[in-house]
């Protein structure tokens, strides 16, 4: 209250100061103007002839500026005019008592006068002085120097929260409403928080023994794995405050605003202590310091300010520090070091039960239908970050209330598992019968090669509906378990299964379209992989060519090599897409009749099942259809 209080003041001084300010400039330059508009100025001379003439009307003088103001004519013909009293002129005041002009003098006293001098010369300098004071206590305050930062009020204050202020969101522990329970497929990740969380509920245990609490832990891991609800949960499981703010919000234009955040933030945790600080996508502030010169040095400035903080609080008081990013790599070694982030916690893309997990888990808020199998779902979605899979379920309840039902099926799932992977089923698109029949070639081309091979990938769907995601139609495969080993020949059956939808074109229709951009695009990374990072080119060997970029936000490689090495990639990587090529142009001769009667079959029905595809496939008709030649 005592706060609010002096925040009000302090408003109501700022106010006072703009509102005299205001009507000083307006005394100042505006009424002079408007006055000199209205009122003409004169020679002492032509004032007397006026007066001699009998012109003046009326004469009021000011006897300590020396100034006369005197009015001519009457009514609507009256003008005003301005003249200074010529000094000691003593026939004055005969002539306007010849001129019958009526006249009178003001004759101030010295008090009014001094009051008057003081209001137009010191009034402005106090005003100064005073609006300069004052601003000088409030970046005080605001940079930590003097207590809390404050602000005037009325949209005067500067920045968000003040000046220097940290920014920082504080939610109590409990009011998360997040705990452990709240998140799935990452029991790793959470075994290793579970004991930051012990320590934080009972730290006299670990106090008896002498072992100290990890004072932070990075959380690393692609977008979308569940990192901000991880710190959450913590915050939920522990019951503690829980102050939230992202690396972005320490930079600034200023130097030393962000370290005056860092300060800040961290004072306010050691008030609140036992808590914890959560600072997602670290790495906006924490990056590698560079001794060149495209330095930052706001940026340097407030990591230096954080590694100093990090480093020298109490971690017995429960403070724990808890960061988030999904670009380890670009991180400043000295914020990794033990004593300052200790643990670092892999939240991977979820494997194939963790996928069950989160489906079963985000689907416990959604009335679903009985007999759903998340299984099949999770088969057919690797890959899929944990918000993904969020979406997924989400994206089923929306259709079902779109398709009039109560509940959502295992069909809504499906369909939104294809939402969220190629996009919405696109209705302006119509693709012509000689286009949807080349599409359904290529698709079947694809699910052909891929059945063929003993990649243990089966076809789960095949359709050539268009999806806003550009797609004309798509084959998906669903592994049958989870695959953390993938080998030489079965990434050379990727390749053969990514060119079976070009080839499926050559063999039936004798041209290439623009269909397999993706395809090639694929199969050509798999490629490049293959001979630059996992040694499984014949040529090179296990020879190292190339190095990874993020693996978490999707970055390819880089060659490390000699330009004439580098060209020999480019052949080997041709070589094994060429290879891929024709395997996938063998399988599809050898299949050719199948080849037709699954296309024509999808062409009718747009959409088909995996189980009538291989239905298909497997069954032997005893004769060979007829079909035109190719």
């Amino acid at each position: 209250m005592e706060m609010d209080n002096k925040k009000k003041r302090q408003s109501m001084i700022l106010y006072l100061i703009i509102a005299a300010a205001a009507v000083i400039a307006l005394r100042t330059f505006l009424f002079p103007s408007i006055m000199n508009g209205q009122i003409q100025e004169t020679s002492y001379s032509e004032f007397l002839g006026m007066v001699d003439k009998k012109e003046v009307k009326q004469v009021k003088l000011d006897t300590s500026t020396g100034d006369i103001t005197f009015t001519t004519g009457s009514g609507m013909d009256s003008k005003e005019f301005h003249t200074t009293l010529w000094p000691n002129d003593d026939s004055l005041v005969k002539r306007l008592q010849d001129s019958g002009a009526t006249f009178s003098a003001q004759i101030p006293s010295q008090s009014a006068n001094m009051l008057l001098y003081l209001l137009i010369n010191l009034l402005p300098l106090i005003m100064i002085f005073g609006g300069a004071w004052l601003l000088n206590r409030r970046l005080k305050k605001a940079m930590g120097e003097d207590g809390p930062s404050m602000n005037f009020g009325g949209g005067f204050g500067l920045g968000a929260g003040g000046l220097g202020r940290s920014g920082a969101k504080e939610v109590k522990g409990e009011e998360t409403g997040i705990t452990f329970s709240d998140v799935a497929g990452q029991d790793e990740a959470k075994e290793s928080l579970e004991e930051i969380v012990s320590f934080l509920e009972h730290p006299e245990k670990y106090a008896a023994i002498g072992a100290r609490c990890p004072r932070g832990a990075l959380l690393v891991g692609p977008p979308g794995t569940g990192k901000t609800l991880l710190a959450k949960a913590v915050a939920g499981e522990a019951k503690v405050p829980f102050f939230s703010i992202s690396g972005s919000e320490f930079v600034e234009m200023f130097v030393g605003r962000g370290a005056a955040k860092v300060r800040d933030l961290f004072k306010q945790a050691k008030e609140k202590a036992p808590c914890i600080i959560f600072i997602d996508e670290i790495d906006t502030v924490g990056k590698k310091r560079d001794a060149g010169l495209n330095t930052n040095d706001e940026r340097e400035q407030t990591l230096n300010q954080l590694l100093a903080e990090m480093d020298g609080f109490d971690n017995h008081k429960g403070i724990v520090v808890l960061a988030a990013t999904n670009r380890p790599d670009s991180l400043d070694a000295a914020l990794l070091r033990p004593g300052r982030f200790d643990r670092r916690i892999p939240v991977e893309l979820p494997d194939l039960t963790g996928r069950e997990a989160i489906l079963k888990l985000h689907a416990g808020d959604v009335k679903m239908e009985g007999g759903v199998d998340f299984a099949a779902v999770a088969r057919q979605t690797p890959g899929a970050s944990g918000a993904d899979l969020a979406n997924m379920i989400n994206e089923a309840a929306l259709r079902a209330v779109r398709m009039g039902r109560t509940r959502v099926t295992q069909t809504d799932i499906e369909e939104s598992v294809d939402t969220v992977i190629a996009g919405e089923k696109k209705k302006s698109t119509v693709l012509s019968e000689h286009e949807k029949e080349v599409v359904a070639y290529h698709e079947t081309g694809h699910a052909i090669v891929a059945a063929v091979q003993d990649g243990k990938a089966p076809v789960s769907k095949i359709t050539i509906v268009p999806r806003t995601s550009g797609a004309l139609g798509f084959t998906m495969q669903a592994e049958e378990d989870e695959r953390y080993l993938t080998t030489r020949e079965e990434y050379k059956q990727r390749i053969a299964v990514l060119c079976g939808g070009r080839a499926a074109e050559e063999l039936i229709f004798g041209h290439m379209t623009s269909g397999a951009a993706n395809d090639i695009e694929k199969a050509t990374k798999i490629a490049r992989a293959m001979v630059t990072q996992l040694g499984m080119s014949e040529r090179f060997g296990m020879m190292a060519l190339g190095e990874s970029r993020n693996r978490y936000l999707g970055g390819g490689s880089e060659l490390t090599c000699s330009e004439g090495t580098a060209r020999d990639v480019d052949e080997e990587v041709k070589t094994l897409v060429e290879e891929g090529h024709s395997t996938a142009l063998k399988t599809l001769r050898e299949n050719r009749f199948k080849l037709h009667e699954i296309a024509h079959y999808l062409q009718k029905k747009e959409t088909i099942t995996g189980e009538e595809f291989m239905n298909i496939l497997n069954r032997d008709d005893g004769f060979a259809p007829r079909y035109p030649q190719e």
